[in-house]
């Protein structure tokens, strides 16, 4: 049963015409972010063997691409990821408080999703932009300069009501 959809598969196929055709595996990460968009968020093992078959490479090395780069989940995520970076020159500009802050406005810890699946908090290396330390990624975005004011702004255009959420690992 093709799990992929016509759409994530014409997307890649966009993907690999940017690929000399004996180098498909070259589109395995912008597949994995398709195939993780059409999924709400996060891979299952049966859609990375699917890439793995439509890139005609080994499934081990569609494995090794997800689990080592930060952005792909191999499990469910909330609505709305916070991605943390905790990396020197954020740690070093107060992350810290931003991690406690998220913490205690969310009611999880790092790692968790609240219960109403709308909030995951993920810690990460470094995002590339240490100049606007402390920063967090949600989506494609990147917020800089957080202070507590600015995470709670954030927060709010982003669903959250003002109340801890609760949450599981």
């Amino acid at each position: 049963m093709a799990l992929l959809t016509a759409d994530s598969l014409a997307a890649i196929d966009l993907w690999l015409a940017k690929f000399p055709a004996d180098q498909r595996q070259s589109a395995v990460m912008p597949a994995l972010t398709i195939a993780q968009e059409q999924n709400g968020g996060w891979l299952t093992n049966e859609l990375m063997d699917e890439i793995a078959d439509y890139l005609r490479m080994p499934k081990i090395q569609v494995y090794e691409v997800a689990t080592f780069y930060s952005m792909y989940e191999l499990k469910p995520v909330g609505r709305t990821k916070i991605c943390v970076c905790t990396n020197i020159s954020c740690m070093l500009c107060g992350s810290e408080q931003v991690v406690e802050h998220l913490e205690s406005r969310l009611g999880i810890k790092m790692g968790q999703t609240t219960t109403d699946n709308a909030f995951t908090l993920k810690e990460v290396e470094c995002l590339g932009a240490c100049v606007g330390a402390p920063m967090f990624q949600i989506g494609p975005n990147y917020y800089e300069h957080l202070t507590v004011e600015k995470i709670d702004d954030i927060l709010r255009q982003h669903g959250w009501q003002g109340a801890p959420q609760g949450g599981e690992a």
